[in-house]
């Protein structure tokens, strides 16, 4: 079998608490994403909508335009937070989340930006499935009142270590991108998401560990603090799934930073005792990874 992770990786996920002070969110991202590095973490991960309040009346006011790329500090201070933070940090460092504003086409995204080491933009994910639900009684949300939705998955390739995908939150229920990806030879999918108090107890765990065991890879979820006070509740207990399913960590509902380290072996052995690659049958059904994939925006 093919090696897909060349060699250890140890992950982080911050479970940040945010609030409405922008400025106060990139500095407490900041602190702990250091903290995150001075444990060893060489690739880190803040939660869905980490520099901003989750909510449709929110999006406007703390979007930020990215392009063109690279945009001014002052119309994308996050993206330059980011930028600065991962070569601080000397590690490869995903974005979570922010409300984006696209002066061209007069749009809102939820948009996460990858930056590595040196602190280059080499990735940008549009949240590609928006968050339109509706349980009476206990919830109704609607993310295409304000929000737009990207067009492409979006995976990326980490020279020393090997290809993760990136997508966001509601992302996580379209098993095919899930698919794609593991076809594609990820090793890694990472979900920034900020699931509720209903959806995250029926769902979170569930849902992280049915795309690591279809897809026998690594699955990390990273949420957002549990805020009692705020206008939406995110349900926290961010995660790391390994390839067998099982949840190798997991946050409770507070701020807080989990790690996982991450091995080759591990995806190996899963995919030696359940040959699952192998066994597919697509004369029966077809494989979604052949169709037609858009990975560029248009």
């Amino acid at each position: 079998m093919a090696t897909l992770l060349k060699r250890p990786l140890k992950l982080a996920l911050v479970q940040l608490a945010t609030g409405s002070d922008k400025s106060a969110n990139l500095s407490r991202a900041r602190s702990r994403v250091l903290e995150a590095a001075q444990q060893g973490a060489s690739l880190i991960v803040l939660p869905e909508c980490f520099n901003s309040p989750y909510g449709c009346q929110y999006f406007p006011k703390y979007a930020e335009t990215l392009l063109p790329s690279p945009p001014s500090k002052g119309k994308a201070p996050s993206f330059h937070a980011l930028s600065d933070l991962a070569k601080e940090a000397n590690a490869y460092l995903l974005g979570g989340s922010i409300p984006e504003y696209e002066t061209t086409s007069d749009k809102y995204f939820n948009t996460s930006l990858m930056f590595n080491p040196k602190g280059e933009l080499i990735a940008t994910h549009r949240k590609v499935h928006l968050f339109d639900i509706d349980i009476p009684g206990k919830i109704t949300f609607k993310e295409s009142e304000i929000l737009s939705p990207g067009n492409k998955l979006t995976m990326v390739d980490l020279p020393e270590y090997g290809r993760i995908a990136l997508a966001i939150c509601y992302d996580i229920r379209f098993p095919e991108l899930a698919m794609i990806a593991a076809r594609k030879q990820c090793f890694l999918l990472l979900y920034p998401g900020a699931f509720n108090l209903t959806t995250g107890a029926l769902h979170w765990s569930l849902q992280a560990r049915a795309r690591a065991m279809d897809n026998q890879v690594y699955v990390g979820l990273c949420s957002p603090a549990r805020d009692m006070e705020a206008s939406y509740n995110a349900w926290g207990h961010s995660m790391v799934v390994d390839p067998d399913a099982a949840v190798m960590t997991e946050a409770g509902e507070n701020e807080e930073i989990v790690y996982a380290d991450l091995t080759d072996d591990k995806i190996q052995e899963t995919r030696k005792g359940i040959p699952l690659q192998g066994q597919r049958r697509f004369d029966v059904y077809p494989d979604v990874s052949n169709g037609k994939i858009t990975f560029e925006e248009g």
